[in-house]
């Protein structure tokens, strides 16, 4: 699949879900390439038609995007609840397990998914596996004393690889925090691989969204298709 099909098929999946968005919804924005199809979608709704709802991004990259529409943006500590979270994600399984933070978002993502009545993910068809892990996944770690968790998760057979951006810098997360990717490429236990990472000193939180998500909207070329989380139903 070439990379005009992939986006096709991720405008099709954030056409879609901003379908689910109605007036007066306080709405969870997510980050990456398929949100942005998002909030264009939305932005348009709000300039033509007059959409009015109150969103929460998982990062600054998406809030600017947002406001640039004149969608009004608000702290996740000036609400109460979120009704709706659309995002997107590296990997999903069978299990409606996931893996996300490849745009390095993990850790705000995950603050507005467990503060959310409902999670939506938009994905291209490509996210769709069997089992998670080919996607390395993402962990955040502060930047005191990094390289011994790195180390130790190195002694785990976890084979991580520290996040560097175009000039070679670590990148930063927006709580100024490091990337660590693992490169497992299949994760068979991935509630066990979750409790030894979040249980590591160091370590902030995971890429590992597991049995989280209600539904998952799969921009494929026959049309967006969605499968929905019977756990979640």
């Amino acid at each position: 699949m070439d990379k005009a099909q992939q986006d096709a098929m991720k405008k099709e999946a954030g056409i879609e879900a901003a379908k689910l968005i109605t007036d007066g919804m306080i709405a969870g924005l997510g980050t990456g390439s398929t949100v942005r199809f998002l909030v264009d979608e939305l932005g348009r709704r709000v300039q033509e038609e007059g959409l009015d709802f109150t969103g929460v991004t998982t990062s600054r990259r998406t809030q600017e995007q947002a406001e640039g529409y004149g969608i009004k943006i608000v702290n996740i500590d000036d609400v109460d609840h979120i009704d709706l979270t659309i995002d997107g994600a590296d990997e999903v399984d069978a299990n409606f397990n996931g893996i996300k933070g490849g745009g390095a978002a993990l850790l705000w993502e995950k603050i507005v998914a467990v503060n959310s009545n409902k999670i939506v993910w938009i994905v291209d068809e490509s996210k769709v596996v069997d089992v998670i892990g080919k996607f390395p996944l993402p962990v955040e770690v502060i930047p005191f004393g990094w390289s011994h968790v790195f180390k130790r998760l190195d002694e785990r057979g976890y084979k991580p690889v520290l996040r560097l951006d175009a000039e070679g810098k670590p990148v930063r997360t927006d709580e100024n925090n490091y990337v660590v990717d693992l490169h497992i490429e299949r994760i068979d236990d991935p509630a066990g691989l979750n409790e030894d990472l979040i249980n590591m000193v160091g370590v902030v939180e995971d890429g590992l969204f597991l049995d989280m998500v209600n539904e998952v909207i799969v921009g494929d070329p026959n049309g967006p298709r969605t499968l929905i989380n019977p756990n979640k139903a």
